[in-house]
Order: structure tokens, then sequence, then C-alpha cells
């Protein structure tokens, strides 16, 4: 009876450590997982940052506004950092 007892807890006691061990590595790989997309998200965030500051230089020129193409272009491309911007400060 003791002998089973012992047996059952032994057994139980390797299922639980496998089980600890198995959930420590996926939270180890999400968690690197995690890391890579905030460098990822950060890095974005720089570019979105620094093309907002370079457009506002060129708008500030109004090189752009004297041909129609190009000005329309360049409105568009306005509107799409607006967008970005919008997201970066929403978050």
């Amino acid at each position: 009876m003791m002998l089973t007892f012992i047996i059952i807890l032994g057994i139980l006691v390797v299922i639980l450590g496998y089980t600890t061990i198995n959930l420590l590595r996926k939270g180890e790989n999400a968690e690197d997982i995690i890391v890579s997309q905030q460098i990822f998200i950060n890095k974005v965030d720089e570019q979105v940052t620094f093309s907002e500051k370079r457009l506002k230089q060129i708008d500030k020129k109004g090189t752009f506004k004297s041909d129609d193409e190009i000005g329309w272009f360049f409105n568009e491309i306005k509107v799409l950092q607006k967008g970005l911007s919008q997201f970066r400060t929403n978050s």
C-alpha cells in the first residue's frame, strides 16, 4: 500500500516537473517574440517620427504646391503621414 502511494507520488512529481519545464520554455519563447516585436515597433515609430519631421520641413518650403500631379501626390503622402502619426500617438 505504501509502496503504491510512493510510486504514484513519484509519477506525479515527474509529470508536474515535465509540464513546468514545458511551460517555462513556452513562456520564454513568447517573451522572445514579444521583445522582437517591440524592437520592430520601436523602429517603425522612429521611422514615422523621422518622416513626419522631414515632411514638415519639405512642406514649409512649399516646393510641391506648384505642380498639380506632384502636389496631389505630396498631399496624399501628407494624409498617409497624418494617419501614421495619429496611430503612433494613440498607441
